[in-house]
């Protein structure tokens, strides 16, 4: 398996200036990557509703975070190392033998999300590692035939092939919305593999079958674009308008997080990537139960579908102003069955957590282990 250190391409250091660079595959030849469609619109996301937890987490209110998350910032340097499948572009700090913490950010966001986050864990001796998921900035799926996979137990194997590549035996994983998801995924099927957990939002391993069931309107009307996605006219709007899209799902799941145009546009240009659109398609088309995924994932999918446990020690955290779906932690808390806190971070947090409180979730990294 192939490294390489590289400085991250213009288009994608700079937080302003220069133009988009255009998509490399139309959109139709993305389309046709996708792995299909199968049953009718039934469900919500990977909000897997559930009956309230009887023992309830205990909570910590932190101190408020900055509310202004203007930053000119950006990861200097990005690498490149090859698996069996990708090319994952990602971000290193701190010393090469300290103890490793991976970073995995969500939708529609990307590594910036911990670019203040990233330097305090290096400081405080950790070896971090910030990639660039499938389908974001340069990473690249190494072969044109390869389908534009989003469903969540990919991400789970493309989290450990890269742990593989770079010979990393065991990591604190740390992240949120579709980087939660596969840090939760290791942390219950390869403990092994995860020495601690901290995710934003809890519990967030789901499956096909429990999407099908409804949630009250309000949480139905917070996914609304699971439902535009499912549709032609949806697809084709993503990959027309996604970097205003991507605007407005930042500012409705983080409705205080104060943000500039430059901070903004740090991130939206790993949106450029000539696999997103149809990477993110796949990915809410396959939670609803109308994209199949591929077969090689149905064993684990299987015992995903049967909401493994977490016994790695684990701090989840939740903004006081998340307007994406999310449940409350009650509702997961009996998911994890060791050591175990769940930490409300106050003062207008919204859903990119670590961008806009990046010391709650930079003590909770720190933390985790001494839990």
């Amino acid at each position: 398996m192939r490294a390489y250190a590289n400085t991250l391409p213009e288009h994608l250091a700079h937080a302003s200036g220069g133009m988009k660079e255009s998509m490399t595959k139309p959109f139709d030849a993305q389309r046709r990557l996708l792995l299909g469609s199968t049953t009718a619109l039934a469900g919500l996301a990977l909000l897997v509703p559930s009956e309230h937890a009887n023992a309830s987490a205990s909570s910590t209110a932190l101190p408020p975070a900055p509310r202004n998350g203007n930053s000119s910032n950006a990861f200097e340097t990005i690498r490149q190392i090859e698996t069996d499948q990708l090319s994952i572009g990602y971000a290193q700090l701190g010393p090469a033998d300290g103890p490793v913490v991976i970073l995995l950010h969500g939708w529609p966001h990307d590594i910036h999300s911990f670019i203040d986050v990233a330097p305090m864990l290096a400081e405080a001796g950790h070896r971090v590692i910030v990639p660039f998921l499938r389908g974001y900035g340069t990473t690249r799926l190494l072969s044109p035939d390869t389908p534009r996979n989003g469903q969540q137990a990919v991400f789970a194997q493309d989290l450990i092939a890269l742990m593989d590549a770079l010979r990393i035996d065991s990591a604190v994983l740390a992240g949120f919305d579709w980087g939660g998801r596969a840090a939760n995924i290791v942390a219950a099927v390869w403990p092994d593999r995860c020495r601690a957990l901290v995710c934003a939002s809890g519990y967030l391993i789901g499956s096909q079958e429990a999407n099908r069931k409804p949630l009250p309107p309000q949480g139905e009307l917070q996914a609304w674009f699971q439902y535009y996605f499912a549709t032609e006219r949806g697809a084709a709007g993503y990959a027309q308008y996604r970097d205003e899209f991507n605007r407005l799902v930042w500012r409705n799941a983080s409705p205080q997080f104060q943000f500039d145009d430059a901070t903004y546009q740090r991130t939206a240009r790993s949106f450029d990537n000539p696999d997103h659109v149809a990477i993110v398609l796949h990915n809410y088309r396959w939670r609803l139960g109308l994209a199949p995924g591929e077969s090689r994932f149905d064993g684990l999918e299987a015992q995903l579908a049967r909401r493994p446990k977490i016994a790695v020690p684990t701090i989840t955290l939740e903004g006081d102003a998340n307007g994406a779906p999310h449940l409350p932690p009650a509702a997961y808390a009996n998911q994890f069955t060791g050591k175990y806190r769940h930490r409300e971070v106050t003062g207008g947090i919204g859903h990119n957590l670590p961008q806009e409180a990046p010391g709650a979730f930079a003590d909770a990294v720190l933390q985790v282990l001494t839990l």
